[in-house]
């Protein structure tokens, strides 16, 4: 950010176009669009009547919350619910099914896809509700839900999602601020446009046959020659739109989920959405560019933004190892010593990132104001955890995985494609040109 503000006051004073500030203001811009397009939204409110098949696959969940997510389920009494059990067999599971009287299917085959396959095949539903197992519903969940479905042309509707008791670690705190950041501006923005790039799998609805009519491809369509487990809500939101239908948010539908408590296994469940997120925008980078291309314009500054600002640190990097200074910072009222120079011009830097952050999320804060005081450690881990992560993401999208956060789910292929080397070329494309603007 202070880089971004010296080097648009160099462009109105004396003239001088630096490609970073010309790429920042896009990205400024592009946020100021959210804002205007949010402020649009409003949710369905009139009542539809459907048939609904909700479906959960699980692999394994405490007994506890496997039996609270069904019972809250239960009460709110959708057509049927269809649990597929994916991978080993786990009698605990299947004994909480039997005394909710709720049906339940086995399926050998690890992961999350198959399963979906599977409850589809049992589903006779109108509406195919896919419920992830730790996901815990609240009152009128799934009549909201339902509600947007009384436009033919909505195919996938996506409910707001929250943490449950963010207030437990800073970790859960800093993901409830990711979900609500997500729900104040890039769902409602993209909503009013028909176009919601990801209805998040925690609770998503489509209209049954759009999944019946994709699900040959969504079990074997493959990225740079390899079958990727990861962001199956995703690639089921790319062939709805695909397919012609609209894709929206419904703010009055309100889930809970739970949040990892560890590091390692915040930065796994990171890196798997990081990795699906990124090959979906390349795999949909011609459709969005044709039939969608503020969508497009949205999920490229995603892709973008880590680069530019890793491009930016090493830039920095390569000036204090030089014991040089970037001409835009010889305004400032530096000290005489190097070193200290630097720590100046990188303690002013974290306060005008600190106050961007206020500014750009303060819905959020308006909401909860408490969080406030954990900004600064909300930019650590934005700096530290997602920032690399995401990076590690591009690069390694065509590399096969696990799930990553579950044992005794899909393990990934043994099959390796020599279009393996594309994101790492393409990625390092981006890295060496980030460094050449911000030098």
């Amino acid at each position: 950010m202070l880089a971004f503000l010296l080097e648009i006051r160099e462009w109105w004073i004396n003239g001088t176009i630096y490609p970073f500030a010309v790429f920042m203001t896009m990205i400024w811009a592009l946020w100021l669009l959210r804002i205007v397009l949010a402020r649009r939204y409003k949710p369905w409110t009139a009542p539809h009547t459907a048939t609904t098949s909700v479906i959960i696959p699980v692999v394994d969940e405490p007994e506890d919350l496997f039996r609270s997510v069904l019972q809250r389920i239960i009460q709110q009494q959708p057509t049927e619910i269809i649990v597929v059990i994916n991978g080993r067999r786990n009698p605990d599971l299947e004994r909480i099914c039997t005394d909710l009287d709720v049906m339940w299917v086995w399926t050998e085959i690890p992961g999350k896809r198959n399963a979906l396959r599977v409850g589809l095949e049992h589903a006779t539903g109108e509406i195919a509700v896919l419920v992830d197992s730790d996901t815990i519903w609240t009152r009128n969940t799934l009549s909201e839900l339902i509600k947007p479905f009384r436009d033919a042309e909505v195919g996938g509707v996506t409910t707001r999602q929250r943490i449950l008791e963010p207030g437990r670690s800073v970790l859960t705190r800093w993901a409830d601020w990711l979900e609500s950041v997500r729900c104040q501006y890039s769902l409602p923005a993209m909503s009013v446009m028909g176009a919601v790039g990801c209805l998040p799998g925690r609770t998503i609805a489509f209209r049954k046959r759009i999944l019946d009519d994709c699900m040959h491809d969504f079990l074997n369509e493959k990225f740079l020659g390899v079958f990727l487990e990861v962001s199956d809500d995703r690639t089921l939101t790319n062939y709805t739109l695909k397919a012609g239908y609209r894709t929206v948010y419904q703010s009055s539908s309100l889930v809970y989920t739970d949040a990892p408590l560890e590091l390692k296994k915040l930065a796994k469940q990171q890196y798997r959405w990081a990795r699906g997120s990124q090959y979906n925008s390349l795999r949909m980078f011609w459709w969005m560019l044709r039939h969608a291309k503020v969508l497009w314009l949205f999920y490229m500054a995603d892709i973008l933004v880590p680069f530019v600002l890793l491009g930016t640190f090493a830039s920095w990097g390569m000036a204090a190892f030089e014991r040089s200074r970037p001409g835009i910072y010889n305004e400032l009222p530096l000290p005489e010593i190097g070193w200290q120079a630097l720590l100046f011009i990188l303690g002013l830097a974290a306060v005008m990132s600190l106050i961007s952050m206020a500014v750009r999320f303060g819905r959020h804060f308006a909401y909860r104001p408490q969080d406030m005081f954990f900004l600064p450690v909300f930019m650590l881990i934005n700096t530290l955890l997602l920032l690399p992560v995401r990076l590690l993401g591009f690069f390694r999208m065509a590399h096969n995985a696990s799930w990553g956060t579950r044992a005794d789910s899909f393990a990934g292929e043994r099959a390796r494609s020599p279009l393996v080397v594309v994101p790492y070329l393409l990625g390092g494309a981006m890295l060496f040109g980030s460094v050449m603007m911000s030098v």
